[in-house]
């Protein structure tokens, strides 16, 4: 099935409206933007060659309460700043309709990042995690499906730290989700 989210463009905000906005979260959001560093000159000089490339927009589907927007989407922001590719934020919920195409394991999981032709026509997805932190997070709910299990809060907090201490493993965050995007936006 592929997907248009033609309708959607013009419908975001702007990445720093969205920062300017945010009602949770704002100054760990602020702290990952402006602590951002580029890890590999080759990722810099790449995201900076797609100033030419004028048949792709991007739109991210975040919400300020997320611990993994908080992590990612600074980063994400930060790289695509030097693309120049058209960006928007769609928060998730106003645009549900939207985080329906792009469930993770059959939940509502942010961010999504999705990258589009200008017609709308979506060329592909990155999201919700790293693939690295994103594993603990599939094994967790193969092993535990069970949400009412009397264990599951307390097993699901130990992965969520879990989880947090591999955003930062190697080069942290920015490493993994910039190679992670480069590697996305490379096949289109």
């Amino acid at each position: 099935m592929s997907v248009n989210v033609s309708e959607k463009f013009g419908k975001g905000v702007a990445p720093r409206q969205f920062m300017e906005s945010m009602q949770r979260n704002k100054e760990a959001f602020a702290q990952g933007y402006e602590n951002f560093v580029w890890v590999s000159e080759e990722d810099r000089e790449f995201f900076e060659s797609l100033n030419f490339r004028d048949d792709l927009r991007v739109l991210i589907l975040a919400a300020d309460w997320c611990g993994d927007v908080v992590r990612s989407v600074p980063v994400i922001f930060r790289a695509l700043e030097v693309s120049g590719l058209k960006t928007e934020v769609l928060i998730l919920e106003d645009h549900q309709d939207v985080m329906d195409y792009f469930l993770t394991m059959g939940g509502r999981s942010v961010p999504i990042v999705i990258v589009a032709d200008t017609g709308g026509h979506v060329l592909g997805h990155w999201g919700p995690r790293p693939a690295h932190v994103q594993a603990l997070m599939v094994d967790f709910k193969r092993e535990n499906p069970d949400r009412e299990a009397f264990d599951y809060e307390e097993k699901i907090g130990a992965v969520r730290q879990r989880m947090a201490e591999r955003y930062e493993e190697g080069a942290g965050v920015n490493a993994s989700v910039v190679a992670e995007l480069r590697a996305l936006i490379s096949g289109m």
